[in-house]
């Protein structure tokens, strides 16, 4: 081995194998190690000559440790050889480029000698030219400066005369307005600030006019609307005067204050007489249609001056004063409830309004026995339902609805109300379509019909009327400002002891009931939906809703139907009640009784809906805690878990042959049969048992038939909730009676319980069959009935729900509890079959053992010699009538609905049945 190493070292004195193999061994070892195929595959760098093209030399910024580590694989002497060749060739194109150009170069400098002499005489004339160039622009300024002044004068005087146009415009105008209204010149005096009467002014220049305008009023209400298109312009011409602090407009305010208030003064008395030659005739008799045709047109006339010159409150107050007030005082007054109504004849006799299709219409409570068509539903709001004004508006436009009256056979405050809407439907009716038309201001490029203009798709309540740019809309408002702001204001100042007396709730109840529907028949013969939102918004409307005092009404309605409830609680007793039905107990009839009640059209009002709602579910959840102290002592393991019945249990038996194993289990049942005793005690149970049932199902059925028919319609709509709101009611419903039907498992398991250990308790006898059939073994012939007992394992089951016999405890929820009920009864006492069979198997194959170490000959179920057939003999007869047993046991289970062939424990038992009963494992 030294040999080695020497001859080795010999060969190679520097150690450079050695070292290379070091050098690799380091390399695979450290983290940027390559693989041995990339070491393989590694080539060497390119050699690149220095060259102008080199970006590290022909970077801004020459990096010199870049530009060593491109070429650490030139040693040092290399590059100092490559750079010295470098410069040389640096060296020789800078000479060329020096010797390239020079020509030039010297050439540049000869042919500039001289220049700077020719350029001094350049500058002379430069200077020249220059000043003559300033004192041209100084005076090309000048003339222009000049000319911009007078366009300017001339501007202003043009400015002058449009305003002197303007003031003569203002000045004629007012001259014209005071002749046409027939307004004295001013003196002297007046135009230096005397006092102006318009009264004396009135007295003394137009003495005579009133005869005048009765004989042509029409001429006269259309020389108003001219006179008002007049004044309209004056006010444009002085509203532009005025941004110029004119002080003759200010000299003539006094003037146009005179004109603007003989104007209004001369309107409202054309509109005060027309109105009341309209509404009372002339002389108090009857006019003529022709007549009357005539005055609406100045009605017309009036109202459309009204809104030209934005007078829609001297209006309504003409009216409400006139008309309105003189009514309201001779028939809304303390005694108007006690004392003989005076009818109110229409002007032209009501139109017929049956229609073919209403003559079967119900019609709603509170209204009256006429062939009127119903415009609406009773406590529901117009959005909900049928559009009333779609209904009361032919295609012409023109307005076919007529108030609806109330039914006042035995109700005074129904005649009073029925008294106010014939009024308003004869006197005010056709003033309230006018003033709706005359405030309609089209819009070009739209058109609507009578239909879209009065849909009722956002009628909000508690908003002013608001235009679609959301600007307050200025309008008449005849609706909200002059008809229910004097009936509103009347009925709470005179009848408000009465309607609002909430002492007496039947009678309040029924007072609130007639108002609402006399509102909404109001509302009916509104001229649009933006009137009734006027209405609903007006001061004197939220103080009469908040007459009504609703919260203490209810409180005596909750006191009412608590007390009555309580009182039928205070016994803790299930005892079954007849002609009850679909309850058992007398308290789940007081229940439902005090349900009812809060929704019968004897208690509930709309707008207390929520409270009652509220009292609803208190109710329920009253009779959940009752019905839970009232029941009778149930096992812990029931009451914890509870055995699931209905149709989980039939989802559980629809699973297929294996979903016997996943059955929720029942409490062990007893091998032994239970005394007399108990089984009377048992009876009992299951009889107060099902009348609690019955009564969970009964009420939680009645709930939903009641929310069904009545209360989703008679409850605000809450299907679409937004986030963060509560749940809605018919999820609050379903939860309450959750809870309630929560009660219901547990009671099912103590019956399902005591129904399978009597039916196990009948399935004792078949450990006797072996006996008797040893004690028969004369007998050759083989079973052909089943055993006795075998009818008697579902008895009780058949008796609970009345089967066979008249009547029993379950027998309203034979229908849906019975499949259940009989495959957890049958699966019990399959189990439990299997068992005895197993049991007597066992003894068999023990008594077989035993006779097999005893000597005699004899064995009944051996395989001795001498009896040895008796004893198969007897082996197939008992077997035989096992398997008779079990298919009975099997055909009575069908019976009741129950699934045999899904069950795994019944198919365990026909096997069971079927095999060897002294067969050896």
């Amino acid at each position: 081995m030294p040999s080695t190493t020497q001859a080795s070292s010999s060969r190679d004195p520097l150690e450079l194998e050695r070292l290379a193999e070091e050098l690799e061994e380091r390399e695979l070892r450290s983290p940027n190690a390559q693989s041995p195929q990339e070491y393989q595959d590694h080539t060497l760098p390119a050699w690149t000559p220095l060259a102008h093209n080199n970006p590290l030399l022909s970077s801004e910024t020459f990096n010199v440790e870049e530009f060593l580590l491109s070429r650490s694989y030139t040693s040092l002497p290399d590059m100092r050889t490559e750079l010295r060749d470098y410069l040389a060739v640096l060296k020789e194109e800078l000479v060329k480029l020096i010797n390239d150009d020079y020509e030039a170069f010297i050439s540049l400098s000869t042919d500039l000698r001289g220049e700077g002499t020719r350029l001094e005489k350049l500058k002379f004339p430069l200077e020249g030219l220059r000043s003559e160039v300033i004192t041209s622009r100084k005076e090309l300024q000048q003339i222009q400066d000049a000319v911009q002044l007078k366009l300017q004068k001339r501007s202003l005087l043009r400015e002058e005369k449009a305003f002197l146009h303007l003031l003569l415009k203002i000045s004629e105008s007012v001259t014209r307005l005071e002749s046409l209204l027939l307004i004295a010149a001013p003196s002297e005096d007046e135009q230096h600030g005397t006092d102006f009467s318009v009264g004396n002014l009135k007295s003394s220049s137009r003495g005579g006019q009133h005869e005048e305008d009765d004989r042509s009023r029409t001429n006269r209400a259309k020389h108003l609307s001219r006179v008002a298109a007049e004044y309209t312009q004056l006010l444009y011409h002085v509203n532009k005067a005025k941004n110029n602090n004119c002080a003759f407009v200010d000299e003539c305010q006094w003037r146009i204050d005179r004109i603007r208030s003989t104007l209004s003064s001369d309107l409202d008395h054309l509109f005060s007489v027309t109105l009341k030659t309209l509404t009372r005739g002339k002389d108090h008799k009857p006019s003529s249609e022709a007549e009357k045709v005539k005055l609406m047109t100045d009605v017309s006339e009036c109202l459309r001056t009204y809104d030209s010159l934005g007078l829609w409150r001297d209006a309504e107050e003409v009216l409400r004063r006139d008309v309105v007030h003189d009514f309201v005082k001779k028939t809304i007054h303390p005694s108007s409830l006690t004392a003989p109504h005076s009818p109110i004849m229409p002007h032209t006799p009501f139109p017929p309004t049956r229609h073919p299709s209403n003559n079967t219409t119900p019609r709603p409570p509170g209204t009256s026995s006429l062939p009127l068509r119903t415009p609406y539903t009773p406590y529901t709001a117009f959005a909900s339902k049928q559009n009333p004004f779609e209904m009361g508006f032919e295609a012409g436009g023109v307005s076919a609805a007529h108030a609806h009256l109330l039914d006042d056979s035995d109700d005074p405050l129904a005649g009073l109300y029925n008294q106010i809407l014939k009024f308003t439907e004869r006197d005010l009716k056709r003033i309230m379509e006018v003033g709706e038309k005359v405030c309609v201001k089209p819009v070009l490029g739209q058109s609507h019909s009578k239909g879209q203009l009065l849909g009722l798709g956002s009628l909000t309540v508690g908003k002013s009327p608001i235009h679609a740019s959301g600007e307050k809309e200025d309008k008449f408002e005849i609706m909200a400002n002059v008809i229910w702001a004097e009936f509103g204001k009347a009925i709470m100042e005179e009848l408000g002891h009465v309607v609002f007396a909430v002492g007496k709730p039947d009678e309040f109840r029924r007072h609130h009931e007639t108002t609402q529907a006399f509102i909404r028949s109001l509302e009916f013969l509104a001229p649009s939906v933006q009137a009734i939102e006027a209405m609903r918004s007006h001061p004197i409307y939220g103080a009469f809703e908040r007459r009504w005092q609703l919260p203490v009404y209810f409180q005596l309605r909750w006191k009412e139907i608590v007390t009555k409830l309580e009182e039928a609680l205070a016994s803790n007793t299930l005892e079954r009640v007849s002609g009850k039905a679909p309850f058992a107990t007398a308290q789940g009839v007081a229940s439902w009784d005090a349900i009812n009640a809060c929704w019968s059209a004897q208690v509930f009002i709309p707008d207390l809906g929520h409270r009652f709602w509220k009292l609803t579910l208190q109710i329920l959840s009253r009779y959940r805690s009752w019905m839970e102290n009232s029941l009778p002592n149930i096992d812990a393991s029931f009451r914890s878990a509870g055995t699931g019945t209905g149709i989980e249990r039939r989802g559980q038996a629809s699973a297929g042959p294996g979903s016997a194993n996943s059955r929720t289990g029942t409490p062990t049942i007893p091998t032994e049969a239970a005394p007399p005793e108990s089984v009377a005690a048992d009876e009992a149970l299951v009889a107060q048992l099902a009348i609690s049932i019955t009564d969970l199902k009964a009420m939680e059925g009645q709930m939903w038939k009641l929310w069904r028919e009545e209360l989703s319609m008679m409850l605000p709509d809450t299907s679409a909730v937004s986030e963060g709101e509560s749940e809605g009611l018919e999820d609050a419903l379903r939860h309450t009676l959750s809870r309630i039907l929560s009660i219901i498992p547990p009671l099912s398991g103590q019956i399902i319980h005591i129904l399978s250990r009597r039916g196990c308790d009948a399935l004792l006898p078949m450990r006797s069959i072996p006996s008797q059939f040893r004690a028969m073994s004369s007998s050759k012939r083989l079973p052909t009935e089943p055993s006795h007992f075998v009818s008697l394992i579902f008895r009780p089951l058949k008796a609970f729900f009345g089967i066979g016999s008249v009547d029993g405890p379950a027998t309203v929820l034979k229908e849906e509890l019975l499949i259940s009920y009989a495959e957890e009864v049958f699966e019990a006492v399959a189990q439990r079959y299997i068992y005895f069979l197993n049991a007597m198997k066992k003894t068999e194959v023990s008594l077989r053992r035993l006779k097999k170490g005893r000597t005699s000959t004899f064995s009944l179920f051996g395989s001795g010699s001498g009896n040895n057939d008796d004893g198969k003999g007897d082996e197939e007869k008992i077997r035989a009538q096992m398997i008779l047993d079990v298919l009975a046991f099997g055909k009575d289970a069908a019976s009741l609905g129950v699934a045999i062939e899904d069950s795994a424990t019944y198919r365990s038992l026909r096997d069971l049945a079927h095999s060897s009963l002294a067969e050896e494992s």
